[in-house]
């Protein structure tokens, strides 16, 4: 059984040690209305999302005895802290997903806390807390008694979780390091754009041209 979270660019988290428990709340939403002299009332809105917490720690050793993978798949506890942090301030969903279950959900990470230990130096322990996400879609239904169409809610949408890539616009004296330094950061990853666009740019790296959509990993 592994633990694991998928970004928009495909790209997995798997924890490396499995959790003693997983805590899954359910909840039903209620408005809840005053009426007059009667008192509160309570009316079922629907279910509300839900929460999949658990914790667990990321060991600066490996063990097999609790690790998942390999030794060459253990994660540098303090790297692993550092992407749930950035799991975190995502605003775009993660899939969750624990094999062996029915557990397959698009995710937001609404918190997460580290906490560094006495006597285990290295070793980094954590609890997260993930919300169920779905998309609120509006979809026309057929036309009621004034001849107008109502707009219903769709709660169970085709949700598409990739990331698009972004895109460039070659402009003059631009370079592929440029652009690279520009849009991504460091100049140095200028072949992953010329790898997309090979098929623009042709043979030479260097003979790109103004006015040429280049796409961004």
């Amino acid at each position: 059984m592994e633990f694991i979270l998928i970004n928009g660019k495909g790209e997995k988290f798997t924890f490396p040690v499995n959790p003693e428990e997983v805590s899954i709340s359910r909840q039903k939403g209620f408005d809840t209305t005053t009426i007059l002299s009667y008192g509160e009332f309570d009316f079922p809105q629907g279910d509300k999302v839900k929460g999949i917490s658990f914790a667990s720690f990321f060991p600066k050793e490996f063990d097999e005895s609790f690790c998942q993978g390999s030794e060459q798949d253990l994660p540098d506890p303090q790297t692993a802290m550092n992407t749930l942090n950035e799991f975190l301030s995502l605003k775009a969903p993660l899939r969750f997903i624990i094999t062996e279950t029915a557990v397959n959900v698009p995710v937001f990470v609404s918190s997460h806390q580290s906490t560094f230990r006495g006597g285990e130096p290295g070793d980094v322990y954590f609890d997260i807390t993930l919300r169920t996400w779905r998309e609120m879609k509006a979809a026309k239904t057929a036309a009621g008694s004034s001849g107008q169409s109502a707009t219903a809610v769709n709660k169970k949408p085709r949700v598409d979780m990739k990331q698009k890539n972004k895109s460039y616009i070659v402009k003059s004296g631009d370079s592929l390091s440029k652009i690279a330094k520009l849009e991504l950061g460091n100049s140095s990853e200028w072949q992953k754009i010329y790898q997309l666009n090979k098929k623009i740019i042709g043979s030479n790296p260097s003979a790109i041209k103004p006015g040429q959509k280049l796409v961004l990993p």
